[in-house]
């Protein structure tokens, strides 16, 4: 369903029913489809209300093609050199985006859960509204921090290239390789499955010159890592040991500025969310928004 939140419209999925709210925000490019039924019912199942949307720029929700993209390679390497580019929205911007969509739902406070650019959203909803969140997770994402490590060489050379043509294969096969480039030894994901899970994702929705705006919001972002200490909610943050796109340090150096935040580190996770991956991340999610609640409710 489309809602219209913080001025823009916004799709939206929600499972509905009366128990304390779980927020997802997905990450650089991705649509709410992207988080993995598994988890979503889990959720459903243990007593949550799950709300997804799809990010401004991505997905059903309103793009941006109107504001100009820069070329990413040059503003990547001015961002290696110390300037901060230019962007036409902040990451702010989009938790101003995530806490609309939960106001026209008419949810006063939530569980909020992001991965990857989604965690980075994730902690400026925490930030911008401490009294509002519940508990904070953020999964393989960072503080943003200028000196943490950047990707492994060959996920930024798939990142900065594009597929040859528009056609659906072509586009296919090249997003299946950088699925490839950035998951995990640990939890590998059989061809056949992921090219089904791309399929129907690129059939929904593909729109690469948002993905463009959402990485340029995330480099103007030179603010948030000393911004992380006034996060007063209870806080989990979930990296991957072999994470080769957002390394296992930049989760570290998330949970070293979030007061009293814990890690939890999974050997073999690289930067995707298989069904092992799911199973390894339910129990320290659960138990944290049970602890929460229960600490409120004490």
């Amino acid at each position: 369903m489309k809602i219209q939140a913080n001025g823009i419209s916004i799709e939206v999925e929600d499972t509905g029913g009366d128990g304390p709210v779980v927020m997802l925000v997905m990450g650089l490019g991705m649509q709410l489809t992207a988080w993995p039924p598994s988890l979503v019912q889990a959720l459903v199942e243990a007593g949550y209300r799950v709300i997804r949307h799809d990010n401004r720029d991505a997905g059903l929700s309103q793009y941006f093609d109107e504001l100009k993209v820069p070329s990413l390679a040059w503003t990547l390497l001015r961002h290696r050199l110390g300037r901060t580019p230019r962007s036409p929205y902040a990451v702010g911007d989009m938790a101003l985006d995530a806490w609309g969509v939960l106001d026209a739902l008419g949810v006063r406070r939530a569980h909020v859960v992001g991965a990857s650019m989604g965690g980075m959203i994730a902690q400026r909803m925490a930030i911008a509204a401490p009294e509002r969140t519940l508990t904070l997770t953020s999964i393989m994402s960072s503080s943003g921090a200028r000196d943490l490590p950047a990707p492994r060489a060959d996920v930024t050379r798939a990142l900065l290239s594009r597929p040859r043509s528009k056609d659906l294969q072509v586009v296919l096969d090249y997003y299946v390789d950088f699925f490839r480039a950035i998951g995990g030894p640990g939890f590998p994901i059989p061809e056949a499955e992921l090219r089904a899970r791309l399929t129907i994702s690129l059939q929904r929705a593909y729109h690469p010159q948002g993905v463009q705006r959402q990485m340029l919001a995330i480099l103007a972002d030179t603010t948030r890592p000393d911004k992380l200490q006034r996060i007063t909610a209870p806080t989990l943050v979930i990296h991957g040991r072999d994470d080769p796109f957002v390394r296992l340090p930049c989760g570290e150096d998330t949970a070293r500025r979030i007061p009293g935040a814990r890690l939890w580190v999974i050997d073999g996770m690289g930067h995707d969310m298989p069904p092992g991956v799911v199973e390894c991340m339910l129990p320290p999610m659960l138990e944290h928004f049970a602890g929460a609640q229960q600490r409120a409710a004490a």
